[in-house]
């Protein structure tokens, strides 16, 4: 994905000025915008939204800030991708792979075992970030109405009603924020009786 390229490249983009060269990257490679994006991500994850700058992602991928700003006019361009690319990757992605895996009246079920069953400090941080941006807020609100929209298709194609299908997916909605949110992770055998309380749930 290209976002917000500008002018013609320097003669050296990514030189290394830290004294480290990212695994499996020869110092001659230029970093794409999907480098910057996936090393964003994971930063937010790790340090919250407050690490998204470019000089220290800059020093984590062992390169200079030229990098940054041939692929992003300013801070402000690279919050907005990287907005979207967690939404690729934390809705979009997980649709495709649940359309192409599974039947129908799987996907629910493997859905909420790969929800309640990761760690969820990305979606943490990305709320976090809501709290106090309006344009992490309206991300937020956007993949929320887009993965609602998504469980209650699948409920309604299960044969429930529409009233019950929505319901019921918000029920779900709620658990999942809950848990990613949640300050205090549970015991894995309360997890696992959650998750299957849930199961019986979607299967009914």
């Amino acid at each position: 994905m290209t976002v917000w390229v500008l002018g013609q490249p320097p003669a050296v983009v990514n030189t290394v000025v830290y004294g480290k060269v990212p695994p499996g990257r020869k110092m001659t490679d230029q970093l794409s915008a999907k480098d910057w994006l996936d090393q964003g991500l994971k930063t937010l994850a790790e340090r919250g939204f407050t690490a998204l700058k470019a000089e220290p992602l800059a020093k984590a991928m062992g390169v200079s800030r030229g990098s940054f700003y041939w692929h992003f006019a300013d801070i402000g361009a690279f919050h907005a991708a990287i907005l979207k690319h967690w939404r690729e990757v934390a809705a979009e992605q997980i649709i495709a792979n649940l359309e192409a895996a599974s039947d129908n009246h799987d996907r629910l079920p493997l859905l909420l075992r790969q929800a309640f069953g990761g760690k969820l400090a990305l979606e943490n941080a990305v709320r976090t970030w809501a709290t106090v941006d309006p344009a992490a807020r309206s991300a937020v609100q956007a993949i929320d109405r887009r993965r609602l929209g998504y469980v209650e298709s699948m409920l309604r194609a299960s044969g429930l009603s529409p009233g019950v299908a929505r319901a019921r997916a918000q029920i779900f909605y709620w658990a999942f924020v809950g848990f990613a949110r949640s300050d205090k992770p549970l015991a894995r055998a309360r997890r696992r009786a959650v998750l299957d309380e849930l199961l019986r749930m979607a299967s009914r």
